[in-house]
């Protein structure tokens, strides 16, 4: 069966708490992610910046342009979160899911002792869903392969 280690992302994109909104908004784009772990000069997680915090964190497009905030001076210090709710990575793949699931997140750094080793997003579990999917797919008979018996 699968394990977190299995399906996390381990080639982790991670910014510092120092970094602009404006950077954390770029790698976002760049790498085609919703999640930064915000680490310090240590490799530590010191927080989670989501594509939410950067949303509203944003300034309005109908603010008056001399009155914006510029991403470039919004640090990520200031919006990320700074609780976050991590996953070892010698949990259940189900405990992970429920944990997901019943908190309404998108994601868990994946922790080994105070390492941050990874991250399980929503989209690897449903990546596993495809996978239970297909196999569930290749078992089952095909409609062709089942023959009417008359039970007289």
């Amino acid at each position: 069966m699968f394990t977190i280690d299995a399906i996390m992302t381990t080639d982790l994109i991670t910014v510092p708490p120092s970094a602009s909104l404006a950077e954390a908004r770029g790698l976002m784009h760049d790498h085609r992610v919703h999640h930064l772990p915000v680490v310090d000069e240590k490799e530590g997680l010191v927080g989670l910046l989501t594509l939410t915090d950067v949303l509203a964190a944003s300034d309005s497009r109908l603010r008056e342009k001399d009155s914006r905030l510029r991403a470039k001076d919004i640090c990520i210090g200031e919006v990320m979160t700074a609780d976050v709710a991590t996953v070892d990575v010698e949990a259940s793949l189900r405990q992970a899911a429920l944990f997901l699931e019943k908190h309404k997140i998108g994601c868990l750094p994946v922790m080994s002792g105070d390492k941050l080793t990874g991250i399980i997003t929503d989209t690897d579990f449903v990546g596993v869903a495809i996978n239970l999917l297909e196999q569930m797919e290749e078992t089952e008979p095909f409609a062709d392969d089942i023959v009417d018996i008359d039970v007289a």
